[in-house]
């Protein structure tokens, strides 16, 4: 029997009537406790001290004498380790005596199974150990196989969903209101998203037969309105008509675009469901409701625009203080004077004249006037102006940072997310509870069911509120962070009697000031240079 003497091994040899032991020192040091548990089990007798001295000064090959009987023959075996999480199972093996009998496939096989391992084994390990047999290493024999993780299905929308997108600004500073990057157009046969769907990837197995499931993946499905066609396999969204297209709350729209000449007597007050296009004006007292954007290209006098998404009005607005303008996205237009503005997103124009303007993000005046005279400007956390307040002392208000009622909002979801949680903590195990007794077969009285079902009824709104409070706490925590470096940027000059609010803090502008920003610093409103 050929032997690889690479790796250190013992063997019992027997010779005549004595038994003998034949000790080969290869890389690693051969191991007193494997030894001994070895001759422990097959009752074989020897003298410790001397076995012990021996095997730690073993080089190369050495043979020794146990005792004075011969010893039975003693067929090849190997001992079975199973890893601590059942994934690996490693053989090591022992020599037959010298007159004993090697091991078979077949029983190497039988003893993986005896000890419950029925897959994962390494038929191709085993073979190459019948070959060429290896003793005194741990060989592994078989192994499990790690789930395959899948990856979460993902939307990819064909379109700008940004919608903190600016308008094209001019060489000479000031905004092209004609090509302002915030509108989706999108022709009939337009591929609009393409769902890609979720790989929920593949289980895995230990080797006594466990299933290891992958991670959970998330899974994705296309939403959307009208004038827009779903592909057979639910996976891509093509426009029916020439359009928009927007993106609101996970849902796609596509709207036809509703275009008038002029809003006045001819057409009276617009609602539509979509985008509106004025080419022309926007005259007093009528108004215009949208679900989408608002275009005029001409000027909006005293009137009012409410729109979900973004108003642009290419010539400006002179509401003759009757004017107003909400806008749920951006509101840019040329000018804003004697008007009411408010904005969920931000504020572009060259100039603001005796109005009260307000926006969610930012405010932006430039262009070549680029002044804010009289009125109320504010934004979260930014105002960037070229001139503020007026030399006339005009009475200006600017003020930026996060409102008291945002703040008393966060503190309102805080304790009505910590309410329902304290409801759900009790009402969970009486729950529990009962599902429990149902499935072990005890039959609960009507009035019992009745109170789990609105126990459950209860959890299930409680479990909505939270989540709608948790999202809107995310939200509001993006406004606060942001507004923590709010600043005014003012890039010429600001004259003296503007008033400046930053949060709680507030502070009146003694002297002509230039190049300047105003900051929140030390709990008191700051003037600073520009860096």
């Amino acid at each position: 029997m050929q032997i690889s003497k690479e790796h250190s091994y013992f063997q019992i040899v027997n010779e005549g009537n004595k038994t003998y032991l034949k000790l080969v020192r290869g890389k690693e040091p051969l191991l007193s406790g494997d030894i001994i548990d070895y001759l422990n089990k097959y009752q074989i007798s020897y003298n410790l001290n001397d076995l012990t001295k021996i095997v730690g000064n073993v080089v190369g090959e050495t043979v020794i004498k146990l005792n004075e009987v011969k010893t039975k023959a003693i067929k090849e075996s190997f001992v079975i380790t199973l890893s601590s999480d059942k994934m690996q199972a490693w053989g090591r093996f022992y020599p037959p005596s010298s007159d004993g009998a090697k091991i078979s496939r077949e029983e190497i096989i039988y003893d993986l199974k005896f000890k419950g391992i029925t897959q994962g084994i390494k038929n191709e390990v085993i073979e190459e150990f019948l070959e060429n047999r290896t003793y005194g290493i741990n060989i592994l024999l078989a192994e499990g196989k790690e789930p395959r993780h899948g990856t979460d299905a993902y939307i990819e929308y064909k379109f700008n969903t940004d919608i903190k997108a600016r308008p094209t600004l001019k060489e000479d500073g000031g905004v092209d209101f004609f090509q302002l990057n915030i509108i989706n157009h999108v022709k009939k046969g337009d591929c609009l998203a393409v769902l890609h769907r979720e790989d929920p990837g593949e289980n895995g197995f230990d080797l006594l037969g466990g299933l290891i499931k992958p991670r959970t993946v998330k899974k994705e499905f296309l939403k959307f309105g009208r004038n827009i066609t779903i592909s057979d396999d639910k996976c891509e969204l093509y426009s029916e008509v020439d359009g928009h297209v927007t993106l609101v709350d996970g849902k796609v729209f596509v709207s036809d675009v509703m275009t008038v000449e002029n809003v006045d007597i001819s057409t009276g007050d617009i609602t539509y469901e979509g985008n509106v296009q004025v080419n022309g004006n926007v005259c007093s007292n009528f108004t215009i409701r949208a679900r989408g954007n608002v275009e005029v290209r001409g000027v909006v006098e005293g009137a009012e625009i409410y729109a979900e998404g973004n108003v642009t009005i290419a010539r400006g607005i002179n509401g003759m203080t009757k004017g107003f303008i909400r806008a749920g996205g951006n509101v840019i237009a040329k000018f804003i004077e004697n008007a009411n503005v408010e904005a969920r997103g931000y504020v572009e124009t060259d100039s603001i004249l005796h109005s009260r303007v307000s926006a969610g993000t930012e405010v932006h005046v430039g262009g070549k006037r680029g002044f804010i005279t009289g009125g109320y400007v504010s934004a979260t956390n930014l105002v960037d102006v070229k001139t503020l307040g007026a030399e006339l002392g005009a009475n200006t208000i600017v003020e930026i940072g996060v409102n008291p009622e945002i703040k008393r909002r966060y503190e309102e979801l805080q304790k009505l997310i910590t309410d329902n949680n304290k409801t759900l903590r009790s009402a969970q195990p009486v729950i529990d509870a009962a599902k429990t007794k149902i499935f072990s077969g005890v039959k609960l009285p009507p009035d019992q069911v009745r109170h789990v079902q609105e126990l459950s009824n209860i959890v299930t709104a409680k479990k909505k509120e939270i989540q709608s409070a948790t999202k809107e706490l995310e939200e509001i925590d993006e406004l606060m962070n942001i507004s923590n470096d709010a600043q005014i940027v003012v890039h010429d000059k600001v004259y003296p009697g503007t008033k400046v609010i930053i949060s709680d803090v507030s502070k009146i502008v003694k002297t002509e000031s230039h190049y300047c920003r105003f900051i929140k610093s030390q709990g008191d409103v700051a003037i600073v240079g520009m860096n």
